[in-house]
């Protein structure tokens, strides 16, 4: 059994890789902006007949092929690395063109700690929850950190519809063994046991494709909200 420290109040705040280029300072200082969710405004225009929610989009390949193939639901995307935001702005908007080129109307960016947007959701707010490859924090002092976690699973609970969709994607063994012992300690979400081949339906990430070239097995769980 996994021993369970509380969380940290706080988990991520905005972070920097490598020195960002002109190009990607471009991105963050005038096309990020656009796509921020509003302090007093709803997150979409009232077109969008749902809410999905991914938490640490990495690159952005699985956030682009989804809002292009559900223009339906609207799509917030978390990631605090402005390498990974860079990436995702770089495929919206042409060179030249970051404060004045045309934007999904079905995206928005969350480039903060995803615990503090789950705070400010209504109850049922939210579709589907993505969470793909996330960071194993693999030492057992950091597992506080790991996103999929007791203290957290209410809140995700609360802001989920009943019957809404949670998938979660994982390499790495100790984290996929930290899944399986938190989620089968629980009666919020009904649980299958995770496939050992990625799904029909969802896209692959730049993680997944490293992941498999390295020979890890990646595990992917599709849960769904009880009550």
């Amino acid at each position: 059994m996994v021993e369970v420290k509380p969380q940290p109040d706080r988990l991520y705040g905005r972070a920097r890789g490598h020195a960002l280029r002109p190009r990607q300072m471009r991105l963050i200082e005038q096309t990020l902006p656009r796509l921020l969710p509003s302090e007093t405004a709803p997150f979409f225009a009232a077109e969008i007949a749902e809410l999905w929610l991914e938490v640490g989009f990495g690159g952005g390949e699985h956030a682009l092929a989804q809002i292009a193939a559900n223009p339906h639901a609207g799509l917030i995307a978390c990631e605090v690395f402005e390498n990974g935001i860079c990436s995702l702005l770089g495929h919206l908007v042409a060179e030249g063109e970051e404060a004045t080129g045309a934007l999904p109307a079905n995206l928005r960016v969350w480039d903060d700690d995803a615990r503090i947007l789950l705070r400010r959701l209504q109850d049922s707010a939210l579709d589907r929850l993505f969470l793909n490859f996330p960071d194993p924090w693999p030492k057992s002092r950091h597992a506080k950190r790991r996103f999929v976690h007791p203290d957290l699973l209410p809140e995700i609970h609360r802001v989920m519809k009943p019957g809404a969709r949670w998938r979660i994607a994982s390499d790495d063994p100790t984290y996929q063994q930290w899944i399986t012992d938190v989620l089968a300690a629980q009666n919020l979400f009904d649980v299958p046991p995770p496939a050992r081949v990625r799904p029909e339906g969802w896209p692959p990430t730049r993680y997944e494709a490293k992941a498999l070239k390295a020979g890890r097995v990646p595990m992917y769980w599709e849960l769904r909200r009880l009550g």
